[in-house]
């Protein structure tokens, strides 16, 4: 799969991986793994197919609640203080929520800046979705009343994002187990994706984030995840789930 592909199903914890394919292979009425790679390069659509169904495509708009009104009284305020225009990526987005979400906070915060936000997955049917930007109600329950009349459009059981917060956002498609990643990122969303990932995975995916942001920078992570080697990484742990760098690189290692 790494050669023909690129994918790096061996940064997968195992065990999970194997119920997913084996679900995957019963329900595709297929014997076995040969099977499964020799459908995937006989028919165009079936690699995006399996991918679709390998990736946990769940997301939701201010997902912990709890921690995004502290990301929008306290983590954005102390970068916007700073800078005019900040530098963000929603790494992992699925489907797109996370992004628009944090696109909603900067309208409200700052409504005549404009930042650099962008948002990527492995997965482009569920960036396709992303873009198109229509949710059922389960994917909104966080939002105000407030909210959903000034951001979003009603179109029968379903939520439209507005142009406004859907022009604030560029998606593009990334792995972040094999691809390079950026630099000078004031903010950075990875939340509920390392989960998945063997340990090994999990410490070269942080200190890749954390190299990624610019000193002074935050990582924000998923309610179920921690970084225990934050301060290796010129990391200090500020609040739950958050993560300010206070050091390059360059001063961890002296």
């Amino acid at each position: 799969m790494r050669r023909a592909y690129g994918l790096d199903l061996n940064s997968y914890k195992e065990n999970q991986l194997r119920r997913r394919l084996t679900g995957y292979l019963a329900r595709q009425n297929l014997p076995g793994f040969a099977a499964l790679f020799a459908r995937l390069q006989s028919e165009r659509k079936a690699y995006e197919d399996f991918l679709d169904f390998l990736t946990i495509n769940v997301s939701e708009f201010f997902r912990d609640p709890a921690r995004w009104v502290e990301l929008q009284k306290q983590i954005l305020p102390e970068l916007l203080d700073g800078k005019q225009t900040l530098k963000i990526w929603s790494a992992a987005c699925s489907n797109g929520a996370e992004a628009y979400s944090l696109a909603i906070i900067l309208k409200e915060l700052t409504p005549s800046r404009r930042h650099h936000l962008l948002a990527t997955d492995i997965d482009k049917n569920i960036l396709e979705q992303a873009r198109q930007g229509v949710y059922n109600a389960d994917a909104v329950r966080h939002v105000s009343p407030e909210r959903l009349s000034r951001f979003f459009e009603r179109a029968g059981n379903s939520f439209i994002i507005k142009e406004e917060i859907k022009k604030m956002v560029a998606f593009r498609q990334h792995d972040l187990l094999i691809q390079p990643f950026e630099s000078g990122y004031d903010l950075i969303l990875c939340r509920n994706v390392s989960i998945y990932f063997t340990r090994a995975a999990q410490d070269q995916l942080n200190s890749k984030l954390a190299q990624s942001l610019t000193k002074g920078g935050f990582l924000f992570v998923g309610g179920s995840e921690m970084i225990f080697n934050y301060k290796e990484l010129g990391l200090e742990r500020v609040k739950t789930n958050f993560y300010k760098k206070i050091k390059d690189f360059q001063e961890v290692r002296k």
